[in-house]
Protein backbone atom coordinates (compact mmCIF):
# COMPACT_ATOMS: atom_id res chain seq x y z
CA UNK A 1 0.00 0.00 0.00
CA UNK A 2 1.49 3.52 -0.94
CA UNK A 3 1.57 5.95 2.27
CA UNK A 4 1.22 8.61 -0.01
CA UNK A 5 -2.18 8.74 -1.07
CA UNK A 6 -5.23 10.76 -0.49
CA UNK A 7 -7.49 8.88 2.42
CA UNK A 8 -10.75 9.63 0.05
CA UNK A 9 -11.81 13.00 -2.13
CA UNK A 10 -12.93 14.95 0.83
CA UNK A 11 -8.84 14.58 2.03
CA UNK A 12 -7.66 15.39 -1.58
CA UNK A 13 -9.94 18.14 -1.66
CA UNK A 14 -8.91 19.79 1.41
CA UNK A 15 -5.05 19.29 0.35
CA UNK A 16 -6.03 20.92 -3.12
CA UNK A 17 -7.76 23.87 -1.30
CA UNK A 18 -4.35 24.61 -0.21
CA UNK A 19 -2.88 25.16 -3.08
CA UNK A 20 -5.52 27.42 -3.96
CA UNK A 21 -5.74 29.78 -1.41
CA UNK A 22 -5.20 32.80 -3.70
CA UNK A 23 -9.03 32.84 -4.70
CA UNK A 24 -10.28 32.86 -1.22
CA UNK A 25 -13.46 35.29 -1.22
CA UNK A 26 -13.20 36.73 -4.13
CA UNK A 27 -16.52 37.67 -5.38
CA UNK A 28 -15.56 36.61 -9.32
CA UNK A 29 -14.69 32.98 -8.52
CA UNK A 30 -16.56 29.97 -9.25
CA UNK A 31 -15.84 26.18 -8.63
CA UNK A 32 -17.02 23.76 -11.18
CA UNK A 33 -16.45 19.78 -10.31
CA UNK A 34 -16.54 17.49 -13.12
CA UNK A 35 -19.38 15.03 -12.34
CA UNK A 36 -20.01 12.67 -10.73
CA UNK A 37 -15.83 12.15 -9.33
CA UNK A 38 -14.70 15.85 -9.18
CA UNK A 39 -17.95 16.85 -7.11
CA UNK A 40 -16.88 15.86 -4.04
CA UNK A 41 -13.14 16.98 -4.46
CA UNK A 42 -14.53 20.77 -5.66
CA UNK A 43 -16.88 20.86 -2.70
CA UNK A 44 -14.45 21.05 -0.03
CA UNK A 45 -12.62 23.48 -2.52
CA UNK A 46 -15.31 26.42 -2.60
CA UNK A 47 -16.15 25.50 1.28
CA UNK A 48 -12.30 26.43 1.88
CA UNK A 49 -12.38 29.33 -0.99
CA UNK A 50 -16.48 30.75 0.15
CA UNK A 51 -16.78 30.66 -3.24
CA UNK A 52 -19.84 29.42 -5.39
CA UNK A 53 -20.16 25.16 -6.15
CA UNK A 54 -21.40 24.32 -9.36
CA UNK A 55 -21.49 21.32 -11.53
CA UNK A 56 -20.17 20.61 -15.06
CA UNK A 57 -20.64 16.96 -16.88
CA UNK A 58 -18.25 15.66 -19.48
CA UNK A 59 -19.04 12.21 -20.27
CA UNK A 60 -15.76 9.60 -21.18
CA UNK A 61 -16.10 8.19 -24.62
CA UNK A 62 -14.39 4.50 -23.81
CA UNK A 63 -13.17 1.78 -25.59
CA UNK A 64 -15.85 -1.05 -26.49
CA UNK A 65 -15.40 -3.74 -23.68
CA UNK A 66 -12.65 -1.13 -21.44
CA UNK A 67 -14.89 2.08 -21.30
CA UNK A 68 -12.45 3.15 -18.17
CA UNK A 69 -10.09 3.59 -20.69
CA UNK A 70 -10.46 6.58 -22.40
CA UNK A 71 -10.34 7.66 -26.41
CA UNK A 72 -12.09 10.97 -26.13
CA UNK A 73 -14.74 12.85 -24.08
CA UNK A 74 -17.89 15.02 -24.91
CA UNK A 75 -19.82 17.63 -23.04
CA UNK A 76 -23.39 19.18 -23.26
CA UNK A 77 -22.03 22.25 -25.50
CA UNK A 78 -21.65 19.59 -27.65
CA UNK A 79 -17.80 19.46 -27.52
CA UNK A 80 -15.82 16.40 -28.39
CA UNK A 81 -12.09 15.52 -27.99
CA UNK A 82 -10.85 12.42 -29.59
CA UNK A 83 -7.55 10.89 -29.76
CA UNK A 84 -7.73 9.95 -33.13
CA UNK A 85 -4.51 8.38 -33.32
CA UNK A 86 -5.34 5.80 -30.74
CA UNK A 87 -8.60 5.22 -32.20
CA UNK A 88 -6.93 4.43 -35.21
CA UNK A 89 -4.17 2.16 -33.64
CA UNK A 90 -7.71 0.22 -31.61
CA UNK A 91 -9.39 0.07 -35.02
CA UNK A 92 -12.42 1.67 -34.08
CA UNK A 93 -14.39 2.37 -36.96
CA UNK A 94 -16.09 5.62 -37.39
CA UNK A 95 -19.84 4.02 -37.01
CA UNK A 96 -19.02 2.94 -33.97
CA UNK A 97 -17.50 5.78 -32.34
CA UNK A 98 -20.61 7.55 -33.59
CA UNK A 99 -22.65 5.01 -31.67
CA UNK A 100 -20.23 5.40 -28.64
CA UNK A 101 -20.99 9.27 -28.56
CA UNK A 102 -24.61 9.01 -29.20
CA UNK A 103 -24.68 6.55 -26.01
CA UNK A 104 -23.22 8.58 -23.90
CA UNK A 105 -24.83 12.16 -24.48
CA UNK A 106 -27.98 10.41 -23.37
CA UNK A 107 -26.31 9.76 -20.24
CA UNK A 108 -24.91 13.04 -19.96
CA UNK A 109 -28.48 15.03 -20.40
CA UNK A 110 -30.11 12.60 -18.25
CA UNK A 111 -26.98 13.58 -15.32
CA UNK A 112 -27.48 17.58 -16.18
CA UNK A 113 -31.06 17.44 -15.57
CA UNK A 114 -31.02 15.28 -12.48
CA UNK A 115 -28.03 16.62 -10.80
CA UNK A 116 -29.46 20.36 -10.91
CA UNK A 117 -32.74 19.26 -9.44
CA UNK A 118 -34.30 22.60 -11.22
CA UNK A 119 -32.14 24.99 -10.09
CA UNK A 120 -30.19 26.38 -13.80
CA UNK A 121 -26.67 26.68 -14.25
CA UNK A 122 -24.94 29.49 -12.63
CA UNK A 123 -23.63 32.35 -15.20
CA UNK A 124 -20.03 31.78 -15.97
CA UNK A 125 -19.80 34.80 -18.50
CA UNK A 126 -16.32 36.83 -16.81
CA UNK A 127 -15.87 35.01 -14.07
CA UNK A 128 -12.66 32.98 -13.38
CA UNK A 129 -13.49 29.51 -13.47
CA UNK A 130 -11.90 26.82 -11.14
CA UNK A 131 -12.49 23.56 -12.87
CA UNK A 132 -12.23 20.41 -10.42
CA UNK A 133 -11.59 16.47 -11.44
CA UNK A 134 -10.63 13.99 -9.09
CA UNK A 135 -7.98 13.10 -10.92
CA UNK A 136 -6.64 13.36 -14.33
CA UNK A 137 -4.64 10.81 -16.41
CA UNK A 138 -5.15 11.02 -19.58
CA UNK A 139 -6.97 14.44 -19.17
CA UNK A 140 -9.39 14.06 -22.51
CA UNK A 141 -12.64 14.46 -20.08
CA UNK A 142 -10.84 18.09 -18.57
CA UNK A 143 -9.62 19.31 -22.34
CA UNK A 144 -13.39 18.47 -23.89
CA UNK A 145 -14.41 20.74 -20.61
CA UNK A 146 -11.92 23.56 -21.24
CA UNK A 147 -13.21 23.65 -24.81
CA UNK A 148 -16.26 24.06 -23.68
CA UNK A 149 -16.51 26.39 -20.93
CA UNK A 150 -13.76 28.62 -23.17
CA UNK A 151 -17.56 29.07 -25.11
CA UNK A 152 -19.35 30.71 -22.30
CA UNK A 153 -16.70 33.72 -22.24
CA UNK A 154 -14.88 33.31 -18.66
CA UNK A 155 -12.35 35.73 -17.44
CA UNK A 156 -9.90 32.71 -16.86
CA UNK A 157 -9.73 29.07 -16.48
CA UNK A 158 -7.76 27.29 -13.72
CA UNK A 159 -7.58 23.47 -13.66
CA UNK A 160 -6.93 21.96 -10.68
CA UNK A 161 -7.22 18.74 -9.20
CA UNK A 162 -5.29 16.61 -6.51
CA UNK A 163 -3.27 14.43 -9.06
CA UNK A 164 -1.74 14.32 -12.63
CA UNK A 165 -0.05 12.37 -14.72
CA UNK A 166 3.13 14.90 -16.08
CA UNK A 167 1.30 14.24 -19.95
CA UNK A 168 -2.10 15.57 -18.72
CA UNK A 169 -0.64 18.56 -17.00
CA UNK A 170 1.18 19.27 -20.23
CA UNK A 171 -1.25 19.09 -22.91
CA UNK A 172 -3.79 21.32 -20.66
CA UNK A 173 -1.36 24.08 -20.12
CA UNK A 174 -1.92 24.52 -23.77
CA UNK A 175 -5.51 24.70 -23.02
CA UNK A 176 -6.15 26.57 -19.73
CA UNK A 177 -4.70 29.59 -18.28
CA UNK A 178 -3.34 27.55 -15.41
CA UNK A 179 -3.16 24.25 -14.27
CA UNK A 180 -2.79 23.39 -10.43
CA UNK A 181 -2.14 19.83 -9.40
CA UNK A 182 -1.07 18.61 -5.66
CA UNK A 183 0.88 15.44 -7.10
CA UNK A 184 2.20 14.50 -10.03
CA UNK A 185 3.95 11.26 -9.33
CA UNK A 186 6.07 9.80 -12.04
CA UNK A 187 5.46 6.60 -13.11
CA UNK A 188 1.52 7.27 -13.25
CA UNK A 189 -0.92 4.26 -13.20
CA UNK A 190 -4.65 4.91 -12.87
CA UNK A 191 -6.08 7.46 -10.96
CA UNK A 192 -7.39 5.09 -8.14
CA UNK A 193 -3.69 4.05 -7.41
CA UNK A 194 -3.84 7.28 -5.37
CA UNK A 195 -6.34 7.09 -3.47
CA UNK A 196 -7.04 4.68 -0.10
CA UNK A 197 -11.03 4.98 -0.95
CA UNK A 198 -11.92 5.47 -4.26
CA UNK A 199 -15.41 4.31 -4.09
CA UNK A 200 -18.00 5.73 -6.67
CA UNK A 201 -19.53 8.84 -6.75
CA UNK A 202 -23.85 8.18 -6.63
CA UNK A 203 -26.18 10.88 -8.56
CA UNK A 204 -27.93 11.49 -4.83
CA UNK A 205 -24.08 12.48 -3.30
CA UNK A 206 -23.48 15.12 -6.13
CA UNK A 207 -26.99 16.23 -6.00
CA UNK A 208 -26.95 16.43 -2.31
CA UNK A 209 -23.81 18.30 -2.44
CA UNK A 210 -24.66 20.72 -4.75
CA UNK A 211 -27.87 21.42 -2.98
CA UNK A 212 -26.17 21.79 0.69
CA UNK A 213 -25.02 25.09 2.04
CA UNK A 214 -27.41 27.92 1.29
CA UNK A 215 -29.32 27.87 4.85
CA UNK A 216 -26.51 26.03 6.50
CA UNK A 217 -24.10 27.36 9.18
CA UNK A 218 -20.81 24.81 8.83
CA UNK A 219 -18.08 25.25 11.19
CA UNK A 220 -14.75 23.07 12.59
CA UNK A 221 -15.08 22.40 15.71
CA UNK A 222 -13.24 20.53 19.12
CA UNK A 223 -14.92 19.09 21.69
CA UNK A 224 -12.90 18.00 24.90
CA UNK A 225 -12.78 14.53 25.88
CA UNK A 226 -11.31 12.87 28.90
CA UNK A 227 -7.62 14.89 28.18
CA UNK A 228 -8.08 14.66 24.24
CA UNK A 229 -9.55 16.67 21.62
CA UNK A 230 -12.06 14.77 18.98
CA UNK A 231 -12.18 16.87 15.69
CA UNK A 232 -15.79 17.57 14.62
CA UNK A 233 -17.88 19.25 11.32
CA UNK A 234 -20.72 20.81 12.77
CA UNK A 235 -23.59 21.29 10.46
CA UNK A 236 -26.45 23.65 11.73
CA UNK A 237 -29.75 23.98 9.66
CA UNK A 238 -32.12 26.75 10.16
CA UNK A 239 -34.57 26.09 11.68
CA UNK A 240 -33.47 23.10 13.33
CA UNK A 241 -35.61 20.10 14.87
CA UNK A 242 -32.71 18.19 16.42
CA UNK A 243 -29.01 17.07 16.46
CA UNK A 244 -27.74 13.52 15.02
CA UNK A 245 -24.21 12.60 16.90
CA UNK A 246 -22.58 10.20 14.04
CA UNK A 247 -20.39 7.49 15.56
CA UNK A 248 -18.28 6.24 12.89
CA UNK A 249 -17.37 2.44 12.25
CA UNK A 250 -13.96 1.04 12.91
CA UNK A 251 -11.25 2.45 10.15
CA UNK A 252 -13.70 5.48 9.69
CA UNK A 253 -13.77 9.22 10.52
CA UNK A 254 -15.69 12.67 10.21
CA UNK A 255 -14.51 12.19 6.45
CA UNK A 256 -16.67 9.68 5.84
CA UNK A 257 -18.62 9.68 2.38
CA UNK A 258 -20.92 7.53 3.47
CA UNK A 259 -22.12 9.40 6.26
CA UNK A 260 -21.66 12.52 5.17
CA UNK A 261 -24.10 12.17 2.36
CA UNK A 262 -26.66 10.61 5.05
CA UNK A 263 -25.91 13.44 7.38
CA UNK A 264 -26.89 15.88 4.27
CA UNK A 265 -29.79 14.03 3.94
CA UNK A 266 -30.59 14.68 7.80
CA UNK A 267 -29.66 18.91 7.31
CA UNK A 268 -31.99 19.05 4.35
CA UNK A 269 -34.96 17.43 6.73
CA UNK A 270 -33.98 20.17 8.99
CA UNK A 271 -31.63 18.15 11.52
CA UNK A 272 -28.42 19.03 12.94
CA UNK A 273 -25.59 16.88 12.53
CA UNK A 274 -22.13 16.61 14.41
CA UNK A 275 -19.62 14.20 12.27
CA UNK A 276 -17.31 13.65 14.71
CA UNK A 277 -13.45 11.89 14.73
CA UNK A 278 -14.06 9.49 17.74
CA UNK A 279 -9.92 9.17 18.03
CA UNK A 280 -7.48 11.48 18.12
CA UNK A 281 -5.03 11.66 15.07
CA UNK A 282 -2.04 10.07 16.98
CA UNK A 283 -4.51 7.23 17.84
CA UNK A 284 -5.72 7.02 14.37
CA UNK A 285 -2.19 6.13 13.34
CA UNK A 286 -1.92 3.59 16.00
CA UNK A 287 -5.36 1.79 15.20
CA UNK A 288 -3.92 1.70 11.60
CA UNK A 289 -1.00 -0.37 12.41
CA UNK A 290 -2.39 -2.61 15.66
CA UNK A 291 -6.36 -2.61 15.13
CA UNK A 292 -7.05 -2.94 18.82
CA UNK A 293 -8.87 0.62 19.33
CA UNK A 294 -11.83 0.58 16.90
CA UNK A 295 -13.05 -2.57 19.05
CA UNK A 296 -12.95 -0.36 22.82
CA UNK A 297 -16.85 0.18 22.35
CA UNK A 298 -16.47 1.27 25.96
CA UNK A 299 -13.66 4.38 25.10
CA UNK A 300 -15.85 5.20 22.11
CA UNK A 301 -19.14 5.29 24.22
CA UNK A 302 -17.62 7.53 26.42
CA UNK A 303 -16.15 9.95 24.20
CA UNK A 304 -20.20 10.33 22.43
CA UNK A 305 -21.47 10.97 25.79
CA UNK A 306 -18.87 13.76 26.21
CA UNK A 307 -19.61 15.30 22.77
CA UNK A 308 -23.65 15.02 23.47
CA UNK A 309 -22.82 16.89 26.68
CA UNK A 310 -20.72 19.54 24.83
CA UNK A 311 -23.56 20.02 22.63
CA UNK A 312 -25.86 20.59 25.93
CA UNK A 313 -23.50 23.47 26.80
CA UNK A 314 -23.67 25.08 23.39
CA UNK A 315 -26.22 28.17 23.39
CA UNK A 316 -27.73 27.35 19.83
CA UNK A 317 -28.28 23.70 20.48
CA UNK A 318 -28.71 23.41 24.36
CA UNK A 319 -32.57 23.23 23.54
CA UNK A 320 -32.72 20.87 20.52
CA UNK A 321 -32.83 16.83 21.59
CA UNK A 322 -30.21 14.53 20.44
CA UNK A 323 -29.88 11.24 18.40
CA UNK A 324 -27.04 9.37 17.80
CA UNK A 325 -26.15 7.74 14.36
CA UNK A 326 -23.93 4.86 14.86
CA UNK A 327 -22.33 2.69 11.70
CA UNK A 328 -20.23 -0.56 11.98
CA UNK A 329 -18.15 -0.65 15.98
CA UNK A 330 -19.81 3.10 16.05
CA UNK A 331 -23.47 1.51 16.75
CA UNK A 332 -22.21 -0.50 19.64
CA UNK A 333 -20.32 2.28 21.06
CA UNK A 334 -23.83 4.54 20.50
CA UNK A 335 -26.12 1.93 22.07
CA UNK A 336 -23.75 1.70 25.01
CA UNK A 337 -23.53 5.97 25.26
CA UNK A 338 -27.40 5.72 25.09
CA UNK A 339 -28.13 3.09 27.71
CA UNK A 340 -25.74 5.47 29.94
CA UNK A 341 -27.71 8.88 28.79
CA UNK A 342 -31.68 8.92 29.27
CA UNK A 343 -31.68 12.30 27.80
CA UNK A 344 -30.92 10.54 24.20
CA UNK A 345 -34.08 10.63 22.13
CA UNK A 346 -33.08 8.10 18.94
CA UNK A 347 -30.40 5.92 17.92
CA UNK A 348 -29.76 4.82 14.36
CA UNK A 349 -27.80 1.53 13.70
CA UNK A 350 -26.46 1.36 10.17
CA UNK A 351 -24.73 -2.15 9.15
CA UNK A 352 -24.22 -2.01 12.78
CA UNK A 353 -22.62 -4.58 15.71
CA UNK A 354 -24.95 -4.67 18.67
CA UNK A 355 -23.59 -7.73 19.90
CA UNK A 356 -20.75 -5.19 21.05
CA UNK A 357 -23.09 -3.81 23.36
CA UNK A 358 -24.69 -7.03 24.27
CA UNK A 359 -24.33 -6.26 28.54
CA UNK A 360 -26.28 -3.24 28.02
CA UNK A 361 -28.62 -4.00 25.80
CA UNK A 362 -31.72 -4.40 27.38
CA UNK A 363 -30.67 -1.09 29.57
CA UNK A 364 -31.50 0.95 25.91
CA UNK A 365 -34.50 3.18 26.23
CA UNK A 366 -34.32 5.29 23.51
CA UNK A 367 -36.01 3.83 20.41
CA UNK A 368 -33.31 2.20 18.19
CA UNK A 369 -33.29 1.65 14.44
CA UNK A 370 -31.44 -0.91 13.14
CA UNK A 371 -30.73 -1.24 9.20
CA UNK A 372 -29.51 -4.31 7.80
CA UNK A 373 -28.05 -4.82 4.00
CA UNK A 374 -30.16 -8.16 3.08
CA UNK A 375 -26.77 -9.91 1.64
CA UNK A 376 -25.07 -9.13 5.22
CA UNK A 377 -26.07 -12.07 6.56
CA UNK A 378 -23.70 -12.57 9.44
CA UNK A 379 -24.48 -8.80 10.59
CA UNK A 380 -28.11 -9.56 10.25
CA UNK A 381 -27.88 -12.50 12.74
CA UNK A 382 -26.33 -10.45 15.20
CA UNK A 383 -28.85 -7.57 14.94
CA UNK A 384 -31.91 -9.95 15.05
CA UNK A 385 -30.36 -11.31 18.08
CA UNK A 386 -29.92 -7.70 19.52
CA UNK A 387 -33.72 -7.03 19.25
CA UNK A 388 -34.71 -9.79 21.56
CA UNK A 389 -32.16 -8.50 24.44
CA UNK A 390 -33.93 -4.80 23.87
CA UNK A 391 -36.89 -3.98 25.84
CA UNK A 392 -37.36 -0.44 24.39
CA UNK A 393 -38.67 0.64 20.83
CA UNK A 394 -36.92 -1.04 18.26
CA UNK A 395 -37.21 -1.81 14.42
CA UNK A 396 -35.52 -3.64 12.15
CA UNK A 397 -35.59 -2.38 8.27
CA UNK A 398 -33.42 -4.88 5.81
CA UNK A 399 -32.27 -3.59 2.36
CA UNK A 400 -32.50 -6.43 0.07
CA UNK A 401 -29.52 -7.00 -1.78
CA UNK A 402 -27.54 -4.70 -0.26
CA UNK A 403 -23.98 -5.37 1.52
CA UNK A 404 -22.44 -4.67 4.53
CA UNK A 405 -21.20 -1.29 3.39
CA UNK A 406 -24.46 -0.61 1.08
CA UNK A 407 -22.28 0.21 -1.87
CA UNK A 408 -24.88 -0.82 -4.08
CA UNK A 409 -26.34 1.33 -6.77
CA UNK A 410 -29.33 3.27 -4.78
CA UNK A 411 -28.87 1.51 -1.47
CA UNK A 412 -26.84 4.64 0.40
CA UNK A 413 -29.95 6.41 -1.04
CA UNK A 414 -32.46 4.10 0.69
CA UNK A 415 -30.49 4.24 4.32
CA UNK A 416 -30.81 7.94 3.86
CA UNK A 417 -34.35 8.31 3.05
CA UNK A 418 -35.38 5.75 5.93
CA UNK A 419 -33.05 7.45 8.34
CA UNK A 420 -34.24 11.10 7.44
CA UNK A 421 -38.22 9.61 7.81
CA UNK A 422 -37.61 7.80 11.06
CA UNK A 423 -35.44 10.28 12.84
CA UNK A 424 -37.84 13.35 11.65
CA UNK A 425 -41.10 11.85 13.38
CA UNK A 426 -38.57 10.47 16.74
CA UNK A 427 -37.09 14.54 16.76
CA UNK A 428 -40.37 16.32 15.84
CA UNK A 429 -42.01 14.35 18.68
CA UNK A 430 -39.62 13.75 21.51
CA UNK A 431 -41.80 13.66 24.80
CA UNK A 432 -41.55 10.87 26.89
CA UNK A 433 -44.67 9.03 25.71
CA UNK A 434 -42.45 7.68 23.00
CA UNK A 435 -40.37 5.38 25.07
CA UNK A 436 -43.11 3.31 25.73
CA UNK A 437 -42.63 -0.29 24.91
CA UNK A 438 -43.35 -1.83 21.37
CA UNK A 439 -43.03 -5.36 20.02
CA UNK A 440 -39.91 -5.93 18.12
CA UNK A 441 -40.40 -5.69 14.46
CA UNK A 442 -39.07 -6.37 11.46
CA UNK A 443 -38.93 -4.91 8.02
CA UNK A 444 -37.89 -6.21 4.18
CA UNK A 445 -38.12 -3.15 1.72
CA UNK A 446 -39.30 -3.84 -1.69
CA UNK A 447 -36.96 -3.94 -4.35
CA UNK A 448 -35.57 -0.51 -5.29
Amino acid sequence: MRNDRFINRSTAGRALASQLMGFTDRADVVVLGLARGGIPVAAEVARALHVPLDVFVVRKLGVPGHEEFAIGAITSAGIRVMNRDLIAELGIRSQEMEQITQREMRELQRREVAYRDGRPALDLQGRTLIVVDDGLATGASMNAAVRALRLKSPRDIVVATPVASRDAVASLRSVADEVVAVATPEPFTAVSDWYENFEQTSDAEVRTLLASGSTRVRSAVRIPSEGVLLDADLTIPAPAIGTVIFAHGSGSGRHSSRNRYVASALNDAGMSTLLLDLLTEREAIEEERTGHIRFDVQLLASRLRDAAGWLRANPKLAKLPIAYFGASTGAAAALIAASRDPEIRAVVSRGGRPDLAAPVLGRVRAPVLLVVGGHDTQVLEYNRKAMEAMHCEVELIVVPRATHLFEEPGALEEVAAIARNWLTRKLSTHAASSFGRELPREHTLDAW
